[in-house]
C-alpha cells in the first residue's frame, strides 16, 4: 500500500503517517500543493490524503489538476473548512472523502481504510489507455500508434487485465486466477508463452517498450520510462 500525504503542517503530516504506518508499505509526504501535484502525477499510489490549505497550490485545486490529467487515484481531503459549501467544493473538484479537522484518528484511519478498498476507476473505464497502446473493450478493439492489434481472446484478456493495473507488478498467480480463471501447474509456461506472444504484438516495430518483466516478481504494462 503506498500512499502520498500533502500537508504544510509536517506535524500533522508526521502524526498521520504515524497513524496510517500500519497499513502502509510505503509513505511519501509533499508540503505544498504544487509538489504534491508533482508527485502524484509522476507516481502511482494508493491512497492520497491532501489537505485544503496548502501553498503555491490549494487542494482543492490540486486535485482537480490531477483529475484533469486522468488520475483516478483515491483523495481524501482534509481541512480545517467544515462548512456544507466548503465540503460540496472539495468533493466537485474530485475528492472521494472529506475530513473536517481537527479529526479522530480512528475516524481518519477507518475512512482512508474504505478508499484502500474501492477498485481504481481503470479497472471498470470502458477505454483503457497506457501510453499511445489503447483497448476498447465494447468493440473489443486494440490499437498501438493508430495501427491495429489482432489479439486472440486470451491475450486480449491478459492485456485488458495488464492495462487495469498499469504501473503496477502483476504477479504470475494473479493472472492465473483472474485471467484464466482457474490454477494452473505452478510449474506451468501458459503464462509465459502468452506474454511473450503479446509482447511481440504490442511492442515489436516500437521504439518504447510497454510490457516490461519483472525478474522474480512478474509482468509490468507501463507508459512512464
Amino acid at each position: 500500500m503506498k500512499i502520498l500525504i500533502v500537508e504544510d503542517d509536517r506535524d500533522t503530516a508526521a502524526h498521520i503517517a504515524a497513524g496510517l504506518n500500519a497499513s502502509a508499505t510505503h509513505i511519501d509526504s509533499a508540503h505544498d500543493g504544487y509538489v504534491g501535484l508533482t508527485m502524484a502525477a509522476r507516481e502511482r499510489y494508493d491512497v492520497i490524503i491532501v489537505d485544503r490549505m496548502l501553498p503555491r497550490l490549494d487542494g482543492v485545486s490540486m486535485v482537480r489538476e490531477l483529475r484533469n490529467a486522468g488520475r483516478e487515484t483515491p483523495v481524501l481531503m482534509v481541512s480545517a473548512l467544515g462548512e456544507v459549501n466548503d465540503r460540496v467544493e472539495g468533493l466537485n473538484a474530485g475528492a472521494d472523502d472529506y475530513l473536517t479537522k481537527p479529526f479522530a484518528m480512528i475516524e481518519l484511519r477507518a475512512r482512508f481504510a474504505a478508499l484502500s478498498r474501492r477498485p481504481h476507476m481503470a479497472e471498470h473505464a470502458t477505454v483503457l489507455r497506457v501510453a499511445d497502446l489503447e483497448l476498447d473493450r465494447i468493440s473489443r478493439e486494440v490499437r498501438r500508434a493508430g495501427q491495429s492489434v489482432d489479439l486472440q481472446p486470451r491475450e486480449f484478456r491478459l492485456l485488458e487485465y495488464l492495462m487495469a493495473h498499469q504501473g503496477r507488478v502483476v504477479t504470475r498467480s494473479m493472472l492465473l486466477e483472474h485471467v484464466w480463471e482457474f490454477h494452473f501447474d505452478p510449474q506451468t509456461s501458459v503464462i509465459e508463452t502468452h506474454i511473450s506472444r503479446l509482447r511481440n504484438k504490442i511492442d515489436r516495430g516500437f521504439e518504447r517498450e510497454l510490457l516490461h518483466t519483472v525478474r522474480g516478481a512478474g509482468y509490468c504494462l507501463r507508459g512512464e520510462d
